[in-house]
């Protein structure tokens, strides 16, 4: 589908700089909350109708460019066998975590259609509701996911993941691949049923130095996103990740999306203008409103005004106390200056 949205993904002229936000149907709405009652995000990413409800209602309410998938990361890994439970305010906490490559070979091949069937026809229902608006598709990096599994909860040091990256790199080979296998297939059925972009959250992987991220991950994300080839955008996602920039390029993904501790100008100059660039707000501005989050819009605007290319979006999710009317306001000013600009 061809959109402002799409368009600035593909680097093209546009006519005004789109708009969305990760975690854009979530807690800070109380109508997501509403939605969501006593259930869990699972339970909502496994009813199409629900799902599908959580998304359109968010581009409705924000005035948004695009809407996202409501899914969980985790979510895939459900159908290799992984058996896990979501903590609020803490995540992800996987009942047995990968120590060995026994562990490995025991996680079920990925089949898309059996194991994420409810994901896919909550994207029909979803690009039905959106009547032209775009929706993007998603999955977690190899990377990142395989940090959820060996950690077994949220942990940002990694020790563990990295003393298996560098200790026995049989086991984050063969870990590494079935992910990549399962990602690709995930992502190809998401295509299948709609999407029109897909993003690929590498949340973690700024924890490591650019010459670990080429030896150890870069190989499996590259072959992640030439698999999805011209026929939808790609954008790459992580947080801290300034010292990969270059690597990130290398990639050959369409877009990279970056948090707020990156000069947003820098990123298209590191990348000899050869990428779009998403982002980059920091997520408490947003929460904080008023005149800090005008100026620091306005900044952003401003380093991206003499590059193509540029999808507007908070540096991460959604903060959970933020206000939407401050989100509106962000959509409404980045809508107007950029449709004035000479």
């Amino acid at each position: 589908m061809v959109s402002v949205f799409t368009d600035a993904c593909r680097r093209k002229e546009t006519e005004y700089t789109p708009v969305w936000f990760m975690r854009q149907a979530g807690r800070y709405l109380p109508s997501y909350r509403r939605l969501k009652g006593t259930r869990n995000v699972l339970d909502i990413a496994k009813d199409p109708e629900l799902a599908s409800e959580a998304v359109v209602s968010a581009v409705h309410e924000l005035g948004v460019d695009a809407g996202i998938i409501f899914a969980d990361i985790m979510l895939p890994l459900e159908g290799m066998g992984v058996k896990f439970r979501i903590e609020e305010n803490i995540g992800p906490v996987v009942s047995s975590p990968i120590r060995s490559l026994e562990d490995v070979s025991e996680l079920r091949a990925f089949d898309s259609e059996r194991d994420a069937g409810d994901v896919y026809d909550g994207i029909e229902e979803t690009v039905r509701k959106l009547d032209g608006t775009p929706l993007i598709g998603f999955s977690g990096a190899p990377f990142t996911l395989a940090g959820y599994l060996i950690e077994g909860s949220p942990d940002r040091e990694l020790h563990r993941t990295k003393a298996m990256m560098y200790g026995d790199p049989d086991v984050w080979e063969a870990l590494m691949r079935k992910l990549t296998s399962m990602t690709k297939s995930y992502l190809h059925g998401q295509i299948e049923h709609g999407v029109d972009v897909v993003q690929i959250f590498d949340s973690w992987v700024g924890s490591l130095s650019a010459a670990d991220y080429s030896r150890y991950v870069l190989p499996y994300t590259r072959e992640i996103i030439e698999s999805v080839g011209r026929n939808v955008p790609t954008i790459h996602f992580c947080a801290n990740s300034g010292s990969l920039i270059e690597k990130f390029r290398s990639t050959k993904a369409d877009v990279l999306s970056v948090d707020w501790r990156m000069d947003i100008g820098d990123v298209w100059r590191r990348c000899k203008e050869k990428v779009a660039v998403q982002g980059n707000l920091d997520p408490v501005v947003a929460a904080v409103g008023g005149k800090a989050m005008k100026r620091e819009t306005d900044e952003i605007l401003r380093r991206a005004r003499n590059h193509r290319g540029h999808i507007f979006s908070l540096g991460h999710g959604i903060l959970k106390e933020t206000a939407p009317e401050n989100l509106r306001e962000i959509v409404k000013i980045v809508h107007k200056t950029t449709r004035l600009r000479p």
